[in-house]
């Protein structure tokens, strides 16, 4: 099978090479930073952001956040479905 990234370098620049799924979690970062996060169900999602701030939005269904982020937290969380995009 032909393989489009078999000679790429993985940036964050894009694309990921996969998604993984999140559970949120006050006090455990995602194994690796994420580029994006993805949404299955509309509701608020509270996050640590690759540069260390925390923040809270608002996201409908099937939204695609396009932010680094190390944390999804679990307080104050209410989206469900929640996918990382991940590099490498």
């Amino acid at each position: 099978m032909f393989d489009p990234f078999e000679d790429r370098t993985p940036s964050a620049q894009g694309p990921a090479n996969d998604l993984a799924p999140v559970t949120p979690s006050d006090s455990t970062d995602l194994p690796s930073v994420a580029i994006a996060l993805y949404v299955e169900t509309a509701g608020a999602l509270s996050f640590v952001s690759q540069a260390g701030e925390s923040r809270t939005v608002a996201l409908a269904d099937f939204a695609i956040l396009p932010v680094g982020v190390r944390r999804v937290m679990a307080t104050g969380t209410t989206a469900a479905g929640i996918h990382a995009f991940v590099v490498g």
